[in-house]
């Protein structure tokens, strides 16, 4: 290999022997280097590619820029190494492998698998995304060909272009900004035989799916137009038993040996009087009770407590409490809220107006659960029998889905 020696001026034209990695070209020109360094390209941006669809089918997402050039890169690099370089150190002459023309080959090799990979990638996601289209999968919400949109057997329903546009559900904590601006103008695409409430669910279950959103008031036309959109968030907390208003707390305390996840107990501390016992001259301590609340845990003497804001704050976090545990089970109504909670109905209270279209009607013609219903004047009746008759200002209250309290207001609000 002493033609590195020359100077460049004496090379041959196109004719230029190069010991290349991978194999020893029986036509070593530069044309075969060329056609080398793009076939490596290709290779890249066929892995890339593959990368693309294989993250995009797994994921439902398109995969990060970065990830797929380094899937492409890296199969070159593993055949310059595996194939290339392995061969020259084995071979004859193993020093040719730090030779200046094979090190420029493989890095151009390398930097036109870097170049062409984004390009793979985004040819593969494309694949992937009308593939999904034509056998209607409900995980895509991305844009496809006019054709696969025509002929495949998906239709796009097309939310509010505007986040004005999408509204708040009374009664609940309004999304953010943020979340309203990433759903205005999106086309969601949905198997074309859906019509009706399988339409309607299948489009909600994405919102909340993919946007966080813990409930939704949709209605649709029998075309799929979006009639009005609107969005109310779930109240966080520490997990789905814990209601609004109330936190868990941690303290020192010695719960009974009885104790368990779910009593009601009361948190106690000795208070010092300030008044000697006759005895030891000592100051003398008197029990007073700080608040009430729900065991959940016990650890040795640290035991974690439900109780109301107010009470957490008035805690000492360097005292210690004694638990005492009552008879009684007020966790009724954290364990409805913690099954709402989780459910997709909500609840609300409705008035029903006098010359109204509710007024003088049944509980039974009323399409969700009456928890209650409180009579002008009288008293709250618990699971009212459905035959019950309503007459204005009755109050119910109503477990149902967002869109159906929607309508029940309407039909307890009196006409103009």
């Amino acid at each position: 290999m002493t033609w590195l020696s020359l100077p460049l001026a004496h090379w041959p034209p196109l004719a230029v022997p190069l010991q290349i990695s991978g194999a020893i070209s029986d036509d070593p020109t530069l044309t075969t280097v060329l056609t080398r360094v793009l076939g490596l390209a290709a290779l890249a941006a066929i892995l890339a590619s593959l990368a693309a669809m294989l993250y995009r089918w797994y994921t439902r997402e398109e995969i990060p820029a970065w990830l797929a050039t380094l899937v492409g890169a890296s199969g070159v690099a593993l055949y310059l190494n595996a194939v290339g370089l392995f061969q020259q150190a084995v071979g004859s002459n193993p020093a040719e492998v730090f030779a200046p023309m094979v090190v420029l080959v493989n890095a151009a090799s390398i930097g036109a698998a870097i170049v062409v990979s984004p390009a793979g990638r985004a040819v593969g996601d494309r694949v992937v995304q009308s593939a999904f289209a034509i056998v209607g999968s409900r995980e895509l919400d991305t844009e496809v060909s006019r054709l696969v949109s025509n002929v495949g057997r998906v239709r796009p329903v097309e939310l509010p272009e505007e986040a004005d546009d999408i509204g708040d559900i009374e009664g609940h904590e309004p999304v953010p900004a943020a979340t309203k601006a990433e759903l205005a103008g999106k086309t969601l695409l949905v198997p074309r035989n859906l019509r009706g409430d399988d339409l309607r669910n299948r489009v909600v279950a994405r919102v909340k799916e993919d946007y966080g959103v813990g409930y939704v008031d949709l209605e649709l036309d029998d075309d799929g137009t979006v009639v009005t959109l609107s969005l109310g968030r779930r109240v966080a907390g520490l997990g789905t038993t814990l209601a609004p208003g109330f936190v868990a707390v941690a303290i020192r305390a010695d719960p009974g040996a009885g104790a368990s996840a779910g009593d009601a107990v009361q948190l106690w501390r000795r208070v010092e009087t300030g008044e000697s016992d006759g005895a030891s001259g000592a100051g003398a301590e008197t029990a007073s009770r700080v608040a009430s609340g729900e065991l959940r845990a016990a650890t040795g003497d640290v035991a974690t407590v439900i109780l109301e804001e107010a009470d957490a704050e008035s805690l000492d976090p360097d005292a210690t409490y004694r638990l005492l545990t009552l008879p009684s089970d007020p966790g009724a109504e954290r364990e409805f809220t913690s099954l709402l909670r989780a459910a997709d109905e909500t609840m609300d209270v409705v008035t029903v107006d006098a010359g109204s279209e509710l007024d003088g009607a049944t509980l039974g013609s009323i399409d969700a659960t009456v928890a209650a219903v409180h009579a002008a004047g009288g008293a709250i009746e618990a699971i009212p029998p459905r035959s019950r008759e309503l007459t204005g200002g009755d109050t119910l209250y109503l477990v149902a889905r967002p869109e159906r309290l929607r309508e029940i207001v309407g039909l307890a609000a009196a006409s103009p």
